[in-house]
Formats: C-alpha cells, sequence, structure tokens
C-alpha cells in the first residue's frame, strides 16, 4: 500500500504519513515547524486542522483528542488535532503556520 499523503493547505505542503504515525510526527520528522505548545499532548489545540476532504481516510479521533476539541469552536469545520490524527489514504486539511524553518513567516501569523 502507497504512504499516505496529507496536503496541507493554504500553502500546499506535502507531507507522506507513514503508517502509525500522527500527522504532526509525520511534519516533524520531514523538518516541518507546526504550531504547537504542548507538542504532541493534546492539550493545547494549537495544533488543529480542518479537514478539507478526505476525512474517511483519517482514523477516528481518541477520546483525549475529542475532549480537547470541544474548546475549539467548529463552525461547521471537521476538526481535529495535529498531533492525534493518523490517516490511511490521503487527505487535505486548511492549516495556517506550518512552514519549513527556513521559510520566512507571512504577515497574516
Amino acid at each position: 500500500m502507497p504512504t499516505p499523503n496529507v496536503r496541507v493547505e493554504p500553502d500546499g505542503h506535502v507531507i507522506p504519513v507513514s503508517e502509525g504515525e500522527s500527522l504532526i510526527e509525520a511534519a516533524w520528522r520531514q523538518g516541518y515547524d507546526w504550531p504547537t505548545t504542548c507538542f504532541g499532548q493534546a492539550r493545547c489545540t494549537a495544533c488543529h486542522v480542518e479537514i478539507l476532504s478526505g476525512g474517511d481516510h483519517a482514523a477516528p479521533a481518541t477520546t483525549d483528542e475529542a475532549e480537547a476539541l470541544r474548546l475549539v469552536p467548529r463552525r461547521g469545520r471537521v476538526l481535529r488535532l495535529a498531533c492525534r490524527m493518523r490517516v490511511t489514504g490521503d487527505v487535505i486539511v486548511h492549516k495556517r503556520g506550518v512552514r519549513l524553518p527556513h521559510a520566512p513567516r507571512s504577515a497574516d501569523e
């Protein structure tokens, strides 16, 4: 089975995610900076993403993820924590502030 990719909009970063790896772990492995303050503990919700397509390829939310996401306004959006989201196929998400370490910050970050 091919490695699933997560495309992160609006910048179009494509992050291959290995089996058993969360989205944020895959991003860190590839050198991306990802907004977070708890560094993968499912507490801060700063890493949350909006799923734009391919949500059926995301494993169900864990209990701690679902609990943390109750604090984030959804406004009809499908949200997940990058520190908990595991995928089995290609997914497109929206998350501002994801960048390679050498990339300059944009004015809206």
